[in-house]
């Protein structure tokens, strides 16, 4: 009798205990995964992340540029809209295109310029030969906002705020820059 309890307690585990173990252990292993995936996705996006801060910055000195070479007046260096249509840059979310014949981006003048996009260079590893990687960069959007500042009543200080609004992977990002410009 006591050699029958013996084999009853070193038994082991039943089938049931072991199905119950390996769920636990399958509903951790796919969590895990869903974050390891979610992760790398995000992290993925870094490059995207550099190119809205220069594509912003591109457009904050295509500003400056105008403005300080005599390129454009104080007056232009504004919205194109109802209010102001002698203003050089569009209003709303624009696709990034390549600059016009004025040289600005996200200016009116962009009409028909072909898509922005990033060269990389291609199996030979050489930059400016035929089997270049050209990718469009389809994905972002460039709102340029310009207003006076409301702390000078006179007008001469605009605010700009330029806005990239892009999505890598299943997210949707934001980069924002803001700078001023000066009538003087």
């Amino acid at each position: 009798m006591r050699q029958t309890k013996r084999r009853r307690m070193a038994a082991g585990f039943s089938l049931l205990e072991t199905m119950v173990a390996l769920i636990v252990l399958a509903v951790g292993i796919l969590g895990l995964a869903a974050l390891l995936y979610d992760s790398l996705s995000y992290m993925q996006g870094s490059q995207d992340d550099f190119i809205a801060q220069q594509k912003a910055e591109e457009a904050a000195e295509a500003i400056f540029t105008a403005k300080y070479s005599n390129n454009a007046t104080f007056a232009q260096i504004s919205n194109n809209s109802g209010g102001n249509p002698n203003g050089l840059f569009l209003t709303g979310p624009q696709p990034l295109l390549q600059a016009g014949p004025d040289g600005l981006v996200g200016s009116i003048n962009d009409g028909g310029a072909l898509p922005a996009a990033i060269v990389y260079p291609g199996p030979d590893g050489k930059l400016g030969t035929a089997d270049d990687i050209i990718a469009p960069l389809t994905n972002f959007t460039r709102t340029i906002a310009i207003t006076n500042l409301a702390s000078e009543p006179s007008g001469d200080v605009r605010d700009v705020i330029i806005t990239i609004n892009y999505t890598t992977g299943k997210f949707t990002r934001q980069y924002q820059l803001e700078t001023y410009v000066s009538q003087f």
